[in-house]
């Protein structure tokens, strides 16, 4: 017997994962707007020369197919997708322009390539960049992760071309590898890569540059830096300032992003406890809308992506969302055959009437004590039996019922 099956990487969402996950997105929908955002929606197949983003993306990254136009891709994000968008469309004059997102993206599986299927929502600001930019970017993921109601969460705060410069001393030939360990925190494969032992040192001290802001920018003090560093990390060490007070912030000097378009703040939200989730992530890339622009005129960009699975498995978790999927509130019976007509009629005119209530018709034909029962069970708020005269009897379950129904 064939079981047929989505394939790997692939789900069926029932109804009160669809639910949870339209509860998360109606908020985050209207934080997004608040703040003056607007939606855009871009292909989920783009050319394969978009979705690298001038090899920011490594090929390897993204799901491919062939058509008649050459080689295609599935999304592995929308930021590339939204800055070719924006460069295509999009006067200079036209900026700042702040857009939000829902919507899914596909990554291969780094150990057998399948395509994984993940549902994200994020925002884009491009046109603008320095410190009220970023702050801005900032404050809303805040927002985002505040209206769902997530606590025990912490932002880590870094810098990519801080990192990068860091990175110099390494040869060119070593960078790459000690920049996936610092990007998957591999403490071990980081020992284990056959450096000298300066360069070894220096990067189990990159490894380390995290914590509380002012104890690794005192840290930072004591090392060499260009004025460039320095001016880099004033800007950390200022929009630090403009965030809540409340919020648990780290600065995390070795935080490194899985694309490399990124040119200036870098950030993650992070889950606490036992066994911390990536709820969150995103950064500035001011080079990226160049490479789509004809003229190669840029314009700065800053955004976040949140992964909404891991934001609902957290909520559901801290029963923060619904347990079960919403009921129907009304269950329209007929008793006979010949009360099929005004049972329909009858549904039709309680939606019209209550547009934001739900109302199905009972279909089975079965005994109105199996109905009721099965309502019950199925938490649905009143029925209303309707007989071939168009007689209506209304029944609040949980209330003696009607006589002569049973």
């Amino acid at each position: 017997m064939i079981t047929f099956q989505p394939p790997a990487g692939g789900r069926d969402l029932f109804p009160l994962d669809v639910a949870q996950k339209s509860w998360i997105r109606e908020r985050l929908q209207e934080v997004c707007q608040r703040w003056g955002y607007q939606r855009i929606i871009t292909p989920t197949l783009e050319r394969l020369e978009t979705l690298v983003a001038g090899g920011a993306i490594h090929p390897r990254a993204v799901v491919t197919l062939q058509d008649g136009e050459g080689t295609l891709g599935l999304r592995p994000d929308l930021t590339a997708s939204i800055a070719r968008a924006a460069a295509s469309h999009l006067s200079p004059w036209h900026y700042p322009q702040r857009f939000y997102y829902i919507a899914t993206v596909f990554r291969p599986h780094p150990r057998d390539g399948h395509c994984l299927e993940q549902y994200q929502a994020g925002v884009e600001l491009l046109g603008a960049k320095g410190l009220l930019a970023d702050a801005e970017v900032l404050l809303l993921l805040v927002d985002c992760l505040e209206v769902l109601g997530l606590s025990s969460w912490q932002l880590l705060l870094g810098d990519a071309g801080l990192t990068q410069a860091l990175l110099q001393p390494f040869p060119a030939s070593w960078q790459p590898q000690v920049r996936t360990c610092l990007a998957e925190l591999d403490r071990t494969g980081l020992r284990r890569l056959n450096l000298p032992p300066a360069l070894h040192d220096l990067a189990l001290r990159l490894f380390d540059l995290r914590g509380r802001p002012a104890e690794v920018l005192a840290q930072l003090a004591t090392w060499e830096t260009s004025p460039e560093l320095q001016t880099r990390l004033r800007d950390l060490e200022n929009l630090v300032g403009l965030l809540p007070s409340h919020l648990n912030v780290v600065l995390d000097l070795s935080l490194i992003q899985t694309f490399d378009y990124y040119t200036g703040l870098v950030f993650s939200a992070v889950s606490e406890g036992s066994s911390p989730a990536l709820l969150g992530q995103g950064g500035r890339y001011d080079d990226l809308v160049g490479i789509y622009d004809p003229a190669g005129r840029s314009q700065p960009g800053i955004g976040f992506s949140l992964r909404m699975e891991e934001i609902q498995s957290w909520l559901v978790k801290h029963n923060h969302l619904m347990q079960e999927s919403p009921p129907s509130d009304w269950l329209v019976v007929p008793l006979a055959p010949e009360a099929g007509r005004p049972a329909l009629a009858h549904a039709q005119h309680l939606r019209q009437l209550h547009p934001h209530l739900r109302v199905e018709l009972e279909l089975l034909n079965q005994p109105p004590a199996t109905v009721r029962a099965q309502a019950q069970r199925r938490r649905i708020a009143q029925i209303a039996w309707v007989t071939a005269a168009a007689e209506i009897q209304t029944e609040v379950l949980g209330v003696d019922s009607a006589p002569g129904l049973s």
